[in-house]
């Protein structure tokens, strides 16, 4: 019987199977799209038999333990524990499915490990290698690890972040072997994703100002275009709340009252109250009558107004009119 059921069934038995508080706690850990598909299981489910409830109960339990081995000793680990406990046809079946239903991440053991260490163990490693590892990290993570790095090694790093598309399984299994770590090598043979403009785009914004500054000034002397398409993404429309309300209003003098009203056309309530409290009560009045005149719009016209705003916003930042706190450690002296 359990042969024949998907994977979302399954998961479907266990969370009926846990009651409703455990199975609460799980559902808090899960996407939207993933709490509607199993919803949508667990509602099409009729009866399901004790032994099968057992089961499942079973193999689930299986793969928490073996995944409690893989976690403390690696793979080869628990491999040899299950197979004394289980026999090596069953120990073979739990890593399997623990392989194709968890899809352990590259350098995993890593995202454990306290980043003034992984930059004492790393930092005289080549670039290309630290890029690969802080690709693979959790962004906080590796915007602390690179703010460590020498000037002229976090520019080399930034540069092979921003490029990297694709990386082998062999080349991160050689140089997990290299850097002599118990690494999780629970990888399928697809290639991994990872690096690339919005990974480097969150790690500079979660690092110091002096760190992302040095980076781009570098990035682009060494290649505009790159340095260019980084500093689009890192900071958005919506994150105009983060300015303080006299950056605000600088920023009020600089930009066109057509543009506001179109980039406020399809802006959050937080983002258009941000800016109406900052403008005189007749102001204010007068762009609201704008947006409303506007009537429908292109999103594309949207854009590009709020693409004008945000490029004015970095121009007065990069000539220090305005700060944008990013959350990344500076001190701001008024």
């Amino acid at each position: 019987m359990q042969g024949e059921l998907s994977g979302k069934q399954k998961a479907a038995i266990l969370m009926i199977s846990l009651g409703q508080d455990a199975s609460a706690e799980v559902f808090k850990h899960l996407n939207d799209d993933e709490i509607e598909e199993l919803t949508l299981e667990i509602a099409n489910l009729n009866k399901v038999p004790a032994d099968v409830k057992e089961e499942i109960l079973g193999e689930f339990h299986q793969m928490c333990v073996a995944y409690d081995y893989i976690s403390h000793g690696g793979m080869d680990y628990a491999k040899e524990v299950l197979e004394k406990a289980l026999g090596e046809s069953e120990a073979n079946n739990v890593i399997d499915r623990l392989t194709a239903s968890l899809q352990v991440r590259p350098f995993d053991q890593l995202r454990k490990t306290d980043p003034d260490q992984i930059l004492n163990f790393i930092q005289n490693e080549h670039p290309q290698t630290i890029a690969l590892i802080l690709a693979y990290l959790d962004s906080e993570q590796a915007a602390s690890v690179m703010s460590g790095l020498a000037q002229d090694k976090q520019t080399q790093v930034a540069k092979r972040i921003a490029l990297m598309e694709r990386t082998s399984p062999d080349v991160i299994r050689e140089v997990e072997r290299v850097l002599e770590q118990k690494l999780s090598s629970l990888m399928t043979n697809e290639y991994s994703q990872a690096g690339g403009i919005d990974s480097i785009v969150e790690i500079l914004n979660l690092s110091d100002r002096g760190t992302e500054k040095t980076i781009l000034e570098q990035l682009g002397s060494d290649d505009p275009e790159l340095a260019d398409e980084i500093k689009q993404k890192m900071f958005v429309f919506e994150d105009v709340t983060l300015l303080t309300d006299r950056d605000i209003q600088r920023m009020l003098r600089e930009v066109e009252n057509d543009d506001l009203a179109l980039a406020l056309k399809a802006a959050s309530d937080e983002v258009a109250d941000k800016i109406f409290s900052n403008q005189s009560k007749r102001a204010a009045e007068m762009l609201r009558e704008n947006i409303d005149y506007l009537g429908p719009v292109r999103i594309s016209d949207v854009e590009e107004a709020q693409q004008k705003i945000v490029n004015e916003i970095r121009r007065l930042e990069e000539e220090g009119e305005i700060v944008i706190d990013r959350g990344g450690g500076d001190e701001v002296i008024e």
